[in-house]
């Protein structure tokens, strides 16, 4: 399955950053973060549960990012 979510980040290093280490998430298939649109691209893997994954995104994403927001 693939989403696209509208996500809040300031700064277009701090995208790369985000997308980079959410590409990790067990869970996540694909993830493409655009900082000039704000919007996150994620396919999840066969069985995962969305909502489950998308919070462990979150999370890693406001260690890089404190004010990183999906919403």
């Amino acid at each position: 399955m693939r989403k696209t979510y509208k996500i809040e980040v300031d700064c277009a290093n701090c995208a790369n950053l985000v997308e980079e280490t959410a590409k990790k998430v067990d869970g996540v298939k694909e993830l493409t973060i655009s900082f000039m649109t704000q919007k996150m691209k994620v396919t999840f893997e066969e069985g995962a549960d969305e909502s489950a994954v998308m919070a462990d995104v979150l999370k890693v994403a406001k260690k890089i990012e404190s004010d990183f927001e999906i919403l």
